[in-house]
């Protein structure tokens, strides 16, 4: 008969547990990561006033402020219990996954907290700050150059070395419990509940694995708010391409965007188009320009993902002015800029990539201003 664990038991004191000891160690391995979350804050939603639109607010909700510095945070936590509690971990287990840089940064994290092994498969082409954060918590790091190729190679290094592939971009929509228990769109509507406009208009996010789109959407129709959900897609990504035809699975060869974190190049298990109201599709630059211009509005930097959510929520807000509509309009702050400081914030970076940013900071700026 399985008796729980006592609060005084370590995973240390499990490591070399024998046999009945691999499900001691994942009660006490759940607690450690459920102890985690009970210390930590809710993040911060940021009011932006807009001045230019008077009777519209706009919302960020700021991601980077996770003990990891970005969103993925929430799934990394959400991926490693899901793992725990379908008996796929245990007290030996390597832990592989396949990113381009910010899950596996905050997989790191919840790895090293629950003394395990940790190899990251990322594109060479991964900002070096990212990488390492990855080594800052004890992780690994096997690069890749075809960005196409992290989740095979995820996928052979996990045969390889006998480790488990936790492969967020299957899994990520189906961890977090969309339902509630403090997710992120519940979040959103707790924080909303005493602004002017509570139930926003509109809700903005990326996609990178599409868990995050997937928790939101699902979540608002189980609620029955009258939220729309947008989605912001790097111009050289497939999702929204698919959401437009979805007989749309891939991209052509050398088709890739410069934002990190969001955007695919084939669709993924993850992605739920179905739950999705709206897709905007923002150039690179577009992306950059707004980032540059809500760092400077903010007085700190923010990530490239931020500027795509931005661009989409400024085209949104203008079709609701000319609309004469008020509401208010939600969108993450992903993470923090100081991971880019030598690439979205260098103006030689930039100019190497030909990312004509300039004029979309002024348009944001105007925007913002």
């Amino acid at each position: 008969m399985h008796r729980p664990l006592p609060i005084s038991a370590t995973l240390d004191s499990l490591h070399n547990a024998p046999a009945m000891g691999a499900r001691a160690w994942r009660d006490c391995a759940v607690r450690r990561i459920e102890a985690d979350a009970t210390r930590s804050a809710d993040t911060h939603l940021i009011r932006l006033d807009l001045p230019r639109f008077p009777g519209i607010m706009l919302y960020l909700k700021d991601e980077s402020s996770h003990p990891t510095g970005s969103l993925k945070h929430r799934l990394a936590r959400s991926l490693f219990l899901y793992a725990l509690c379908n008996a796929w971990i245990g007290p030996d287990t390597c832990i592989i996954e396949a990113s381009s840089g910010s899950t596996a940064v905050s997989e790191a994290y919840f790895a090293r907290m629950l003394g395990l092994r940790f190899i990251a498969v990322v594109p060479a082409s991964t900002a070096a700050p990212k990488l390492d954060a990855i080594r800052f918590h004890g992780g690994e790091t096997h690069m890749v150059d075809d960005p196409r190729d992290v989740w095979n190679a995820s996928h052979r290094l996990a045969a390889e070395i006998g480790g488990h592939f936790m492969d967020q971009f299957t899994y990520a929509e189906r961890a977090t419990d969309w339902r509630g228990n403090n997710n992120i769109a519940e979040s959103i509507f707790a924080q909303m509940a005493a602004e002017e406009h509570p139930v926003p208009s509109w809700i903005v996010c990326g996609a990178g694995t599409g868990g995050t789109s997937a928790t939101i959407g699902r979540f608002i129709r189980y609620r029955r708010h009258a939220s729309l959900l947008c989605v912001a897609d790097p111009v050289h990504s497939v999702f929204h391409r698919h959401h437009a035809n979805p007989g749309v699975t891939t991209l052509p060869e050398g088709c890739c965007s410069l934002v990190e974190g969001i955007g695919r190049p084939r669709v993924e298990a993850s992605f739920v188009p179905g739950v999705i109201d709206r897709m905007t599709a923002v150039d690179d630059g577009a992306s950059i320009g707004a980032m540059r211009a809500l760092s400077a509005r903010l007085g700190r930097r923010v990530g490239g993902s931020t500027g795509t959510n931005l661009w989409a929520c400024a085209a949104l807000i203008e079709e609701m002015a000319i609309a004469g509509e008020v509401g208010s309009v939600v969108t993450l702050l992903c993470d923090s800029g100081d991971r880019y400081g030598c690439t979205y914030y260098d103006d030689n970076w930039l100019d190497a990539h030909k990312v004509a940013w300039r004029a979309s900071a002024d348009r944001m700026t105007t925007f913002l201003a």
